[in-house]
């Protein structure tokens, strides 16, 4: 069975498919939605649903701004996102066009702890692709109650979920 690309909406062939966003894009099709640079799977940032590179797009696009960072010793600028305290080169992982502290970076709904470019955005905030991101944001109504989905009780608020611990 093959799929539409969503950038040139011509099939995508097993061979040549390249999964990313939940879509499968031929290789040379999955690209930055600014500055058009061919961006590999995983390694990309996300904003509505559209790739971009991490650095200078999504940074420049979507990052903080204004006045809103600290020096430090090494010249690097940076307060983690998740804590509000200052991120050392030795400790940061850069993800939504910032650097936050490893065990920072978790979903806003479940705090699975996530790898940098390996999660979905929506409005500047992290989160995983499953189950979070798509049952928060994503269609509704498919692959509802078959193997491999998840279902959650409505009597759960949205932000709440068990730890997975």
């Amino acid at each position: 069975m093959t799929s539409k690309c969503p950038r040139c909406e011509k099939p995508v062939f097993f061979a040549e498919k390249v999964s990313s966003l939940g879509k499968n894009w031929h290789r040379f099709c999955l690209k930055c939605e600014r500055c058009n640079k061919i961006l590999s799977a995983g390694n990309h940032a996300e904003h509505d649903g559209m790739p971009y590179c991490h650095q200078p797009c999504y940074g420049m696009l979507f990052g903080p701004k204004g006045p809103v960072q600290v020096k430090t010793f090494a010249g690097e600028t940076s307060l983690c996102p998740g804590c509000g305290k200052v991120v050392y080169f030795a400790e940061k992982v850069m993800s939504l066009g910032r650097n936050w502290h490893r065990p920072c970076l978790r979903c806003e709904r479940c705090k699975k702890t996530l790898t940098p470019g390996g999660h979905a955005e929506h409005e500047g905030r992290p989160f995983c692709h499953v189950p979070c991101y798509g049952y928060l944001f994503g269609p509704k109504g498919v692959n509802i109650g078959k193997v491999g989905c998840y279902i959650y009780e409505r009597d759960i608020m949205e932000d709440e979920i068990p730890n997975q611990s």
